[in-house]
């Protein structure tokens, strides 16, 4: 009886033992299953895709802006310098040639120390280059998915091991890692920190950024500096202990400070350059890479584009040298007593769109937050600040290629912030939108030596006025263009010398997009264009006629190198040839003698060149817009309240837009030393030089053509002969004939 007793217990155990071991095996193929249903794809691990930035370079080779979710340059462990890896194998992985991925014995005594107390780190290299590139570690794990983790990136170390050399994971571990601040990757770090490539890293620096590794954050170099110097000496003692660097070396570098480009570190990477310009680009890209199925912000592209730095950096400084004194006198005439309600109005607008209003969550806290900004001195003066803070805008060019070489969005020099007042605004342009109405009189056959005369007349309640006042008498095309006289350009479409439609046609074959308002006020630039459209305007007179889309980017290549697609820029003939010389010749007299003189007199630039002010009603915009045969450039000074305005000769062109044309043009010539280019009149010699009768222009309003008997003196001026036998003067048509058989003779 016994003897069977002792049978049913054996079997007893045996099918306990048999069914334990059964749902361990159970389990072990699930956990197994689990494991492996985590692991990244076969060809993730054939081509892992980090992260990379891409990168915006200018015209002369320099890294202008970034795009990126991780800010990331990748580099060649050959474009390392042996230092960097040095440090990180002294300090992360001793056995790193020796080992499969997986250091068992490391990874055993880490064990017996965690459970004696003392934790401790027992990946390798390889390891965490598994677990970064992959994602295999969450930040919330628990016991049991840290255990997965370490199982999956062991196995997955493994199979790293198997396809890559040991070379190609120490490249692809510094270029994944993050070294805080923004920076990933090693290339960035050391830009970033010191202002180098990783090639130029010394030991110190090396130990600095490896370092980071453990912690970015408690190992900040600027933040925690002390906790970085310590850190840093104790990888250079690793790297005297594994023999990397010698006793005396090791000396001295520990007693080295850090020095980090502390200005860099203090936030992350931004265009510091023109970052208007790289939000521009930025804008052409989303939409560019969203048709190709490329991700702007991961793939590492490259982005040739057209600024050059150069003319960039002194546009900045342009800007800089004439709005902050012009800022300053502004606010000492700007009195907020005066505009009461809009101030009132100002603060209630600003209010709405602090944080605290938005976070309200009735009406009642809403009115609260109100009540209490209404009444907030330190709330009041910044908007006081902000409202009568001047705002620019400033695009340049290339005359030949409509390339834009600099580009000036806004006072706030931060990518991304605020509207771009080259692109994204549009104003009226006043006097500077003129030259098309004189170019379209000078396409129906007038000429700079056309009278006109100089008296008020009013037209359905439209009655123009010429900015100083004056009336009475004729005026040539040329001389009202110089000193911009209201009243004749507006007679060019009163008296049918200039049909509306035409100037519209014209106005968009030069590059205005804007759709505008064909009535006849807009002869003193009523409608609503952008500085890019209008510079564009500009840019196709000094190219002889020919118009081209301004263009910003010239090639994209992929992280490869492999050229994507390379770009080119639409033209056409918008104005004849004949045409856009004689309109340079007159908007050369702008700047020689006109509204734009001071261009030469005070700030000193004597290249040849031509140009227009333009001031709006109230003096709410100042505009110019000004070419060389090389570089057009335009500029908007204004506010973005249209509430705020200048009020007064604060306002004029050519006081508040004028002078950082003329300091830009200025210091590129004599920085940049372009060489010397002449406007030159058209080959086929239809633009010629004729001398008039002065009395038959000033007095008569009858143009002569000067044949020897005329007396008052002459004028001389350009015509285009070409267009004089359809001419709407009778005069000139005569004498040009009587011109034509003297010179026969």
């Amino acid at each position: 009886m016994a003897k069977q007793i002792s049978k049913n217990k054996i079997s007893k155990w045996r099918y306990i033992i048999t069914l334990t071991g059964a749902v361990f095996l159970v389990l072990f193929v699930w956990f197994l299953y689990y494991v492996i249903q985590g692991l990244p794809p076969v060809e993730e691990l054939e081509n892992p895709k980090p992260m990379l930035a891409s990168n915006v370079y200018s015209i002369d080779g320099e890294l202008i802006g970034q795009f990126f979710r991780e800010n990331r340059v990748k580099v060649n462990i050959k474009e390392i310098n042996k230092s960097v890896v040095n440090a990180l194998i002294a300090t992360e992985d001793v056995k790193f040639y020796k080992h499969w991925g997986v250091d068992v014995d490391r990874f055993i005594k880490a064990m017996v120390k965690t459970m004696l107390g003392s934790r401790q780190g027992a990946s390798t290299i390889t390891q965490q280059l598994a677990k970064n590139i992959y994602s295999l570690k969450d930040k919330n794990e628990s016991s049991f998915e840290t255990v997965v983790r370490k199982v999956r990136e062991w196995i997955t170390a493994v199979q790293i091991e198997k396809k890559y050399t040991k070379n190609e994971i120490l490249e692809m571990y510094l270029n994944q890692s993050y070294f805080g601040n923004g920076a990933y990757g090693i290339e960035m770090a050391a830009k970033l920190y010191f202002n180098k490539t990783a090639k130029e890293l010394n030991v110190p620096e090396a130990a600095v950024l490896i370092g980071l590794l453990k912690s970015s954050v408690h190992y900040d170099p600027v933040r925690k500096y002390n906790n970085a110097l310590q850190r840093r000496n104790l990888i250079i003692s690793r790297l005297y202990e594994t023999e990397f660097i010698t006793e005396r070396k090791y000396k001295e570098y520990r007693l080295l400070p850090i020095k980090v480009n502390i200005e860099k570190v203090k936030s992350k990477f931004k265009s510091d350059v023109s970052p208007h310009f790289v939000e521009y680009i930025r804008q052409q890209m989303e939409k560019w890479t969203q048709a190709r199925g490329l991700d702007l912000y991961e793939d590492g592209l490259s982005i040739y584009t057209t600024l050059d730095s150069r003319m960039q950096k002194i546009a900045n400084s342009a800007v800089e040298k004439h709005l902050n004194p012009f800022q300053q006198d502004f606010n000492k005439f700007w009195n907020w007593d005066r505009y009461k309600d809009l101030l009132s109005s100002l603060i209630v607008k600003f209010a709405k769109e602090t944080p605290e209003y938005k976070k309200a969550k009735n009406n009642n806290e809403k009115q609260r937050v109100l009540a209490n900004l209404k009444t907030n001195p330190s709330f009041i003066a910044e908007v006081k600040r902000i409202a009568t803070n001047i705002e620019v805008g400033f695009v340049a060019m290339d005359v030949k290629t409509g390339e834009i070489r600099a580009m000036i969005g806004g006072r706030e020099n931060n990518a991304g912030l605020g509207l771009n007042h080259t692109t994204q605004i549009k104003r009226q342009p006043g006097s500077s939108f003129k030259p098309i109405i004189y170019l379209t009189a000078i396409n129906n056959g007038l000429y700079p030596a056309y009278p006109i005369l100089n008296a008020p007349f009013s037209y359905k309640g439209w009655s123009p006025r010429n900015f100083e006042g004056d009336t009475g008498g004729y005026t040539t095309l040329r001389e009202a263009l110089k000193k911009s006289k209201n009243i004749i350009s507006a007679r060019l479409i009163y008296e049918g010398y200039v049909d509306l439609k035409e100037v519209g046609k014209n106005a968009k074959a030069m590059g205005i997009k804007s759709t505008l308002d064909l009535v006849p006020a807009i002869s003193l630039g009523t409608g609503e264009v952008s500085p890019l459209e209008l510079l564009n305007v500009y840019q196709t007179i000094a190219n002889k006629g020919i118009h081209i889309e301004p263009i910003s980017i010239l090639k994209i290549e992929d992280k490869s190198g492999i050229l994507l697609e390379a770009f080119n820029t639409a033209s056409n003939e918008a104005i004849s040839e004949e045409t856009a010389y004689i309109i340079t010749d007159m908007l050369g007299t702008v700047i020689n003698e006109g509204t734009a003189a001071g261009a030469r007199s005070r700030f000193n630039f004597r290249r040849p060149a031509g140009g227009k002010t333009g001031t709006t009603q109230d003096y709410a915009d100042a505009w110019f817009m000004g070419f060389t045969p090389q570089i057009a450039a335009g500029v908007w000074v204004g506010f973005d309240d249209r509430r705020i305005t200048f009020t007064g000769s604060y306002g004029q062109g050519g006081r508040a837009a004028m002078p950082i044309w003329a300091i830009f043009m200025h210091d590129i010539y004599e920085s940049l030393e372009l060489p010397m280019e002449e406007f030159k009149k058209p080959a086929n010699g239809n633009v010629i030089y004729i001398d008039f009768c002065y009395d038959s222009i000033y007095n008569d309003g009858n143009p002569r053509v000067y044949d020897g008997t005329c007396g008052g003196g002459i004028i001389t001026d350009i015509i285009n002969v070409k267009d004089v036998p359809g001419s709407p003067d009778a005069h000139i048509k005569r004498n040009y004939q009587f011109m034509q058989e003297n010179s026969e003779e």
